[in-house]
């Protein structure tokens, strides 16, 4: 098969490479589609430690079934499926638990550490275990179906906290996933929604997803303004979106005594904390990874159109021109978002 291999930090080779066996409890899928993920672009300089080439990477993916384990009883050769990005065990403690997320054994697709090495679906075909797929919608195209990896990752997050109908929420950071979580605070009833960052076009699309407002943070005293926006006692809750310490600080400003604060953006490894101002304002911090078991939610949601994903979509492009757009996406190339390759080249 043809894959996109990230040979060294920084190169890509569009290459032959062997094309994988399905174990007994494995699918082989056909990839249609696969999305660029943030996490990729910020691996593909060694930068993060998870993509230690060689590693094809890719793990927001959509595909038909080529082949299934003889152990596999509910697919058949071609379905039309997407899969977790997380592999888990379904044995150790967390997984019995329903915490397949925390996996003690999770491995997560086109992910090397030092730990482990799994290919990923910048490929013609990527094997997965029958336990991680989904059946994708006949309404949800190929395309769609590649970002609902992402989509999870909003949903998952805004699920870990105490939202309640008509809570003022804060989203600190509006890119592609800070849009998402803006759309799934609104279907969760909140009733004001305030975007911050420092790109007024990105602030311009929060609005149009349903932000009521968006505040530049580099301009004038955010926080004040947040406080004046709700009463003077500031946000019920806030979303950091970025991970890193000027937006972890603001969102810790931005919420009221006995707030609370969603952590999903994670690109510094630390951020300092003001402890007293977090214990004194019995302030709760909300960390949380990747998504577990909200597929058939977003599925759902894109194949009624009630999560907007399409005008996020930059482009879709064939996996052969994959390394042109990582250097655009790497570059941080303005209004670039969301890209698709495909093994096939354009898809619907």
């Amino acid at each position: 098969m043809k894959a996109l291999v990230l040979t060294d930090y920084n190169q890509f080779v569009f290459q032959d490479f062997p094309t994988p066996t399905p174990g007994v409890d494995e699918v082989l899928v056909r990839v249609k589609t696969c999305g660029i993920c943030g996490s990729d672009v910020h691996g593909m300089d060694g930068s993060s430690g998870r993509r230690i080439p060689p590693i094809i990477m890719g793990h927001e993916a959509a595909g038909v079934i080529e082949a299934v384990g003889n152990q596999v009883e509910d697919w058949r050769v071609g379905d039309h499926v997407t899969f977790d990005s997380t592999i888990y065990c379904g044995k150790c403690t967390f997984c019995l638990k329903g915490l397949q997320n925390l996996c003690e054994n999770r491995r997560v697709l086109g992910v090397s550490t030092p730990d482990f090495r799994q290919h990923g679906a910048f490929a013609e075909f990527v094997v997965v275990p029958a336990r991680i797929l989904y059946r994708i919608p006949d309404e949800v195209s190929f395309v769609r179906a590649a970002m609902v990896e992402a989509v999870s990752i909003a949903f998952h997050g805004v699920g870990q906290t105490p939202v309640k109908i008509n809570d003022t929420a804060v989203v600190m950071g509006t890119g592609m996933i800070g849009l998402l979580v803006v759309q799934t605070l609104r279907l969760a009833g909140c009733g004001k929604i305030i975007a911050v960052d420092i790109d007024s076009n990105k602030l311009k699309k929060a609005v149009e997803y349903g932000a009521d407002i968006g505040l530049r943070s580099d301009q004038g005293d955010v926080i004040e303004e947040i406080r004046r926006l709700t009463g003077g006692i500031g946000a019920d809750l806030a979303y950091e979106v970025v991970g890193i310490p000027p937006t972890f600080r603001l969102a810790l400003q931005a919420v009221r005594k006995g707030g609370s604060v969603g952590l999903i953006g994670n690109l510094s490894p630390k951020v300092e904390m003001p402890l007293q101002a977090v214990v004194t304002r019995q302030i709760t911090l909300y960390g949380s990874c990747a998504s577990n078991g909200e597929y058939p939610a977003c599925l759902d949601m894109l194949a009624r159109e009630k999560i907007r994903v399409d005008d996020m979509i930059s482009a879709v492009a064939p996996l052969w021109e994959g390394k042109e757009w990582f250097d655009r996406l790497y570059a941080k190339e303005p209004g670039l978002m969301k890209v698709i390759l495909s093994p096939e080249g354009k898809v619907e």
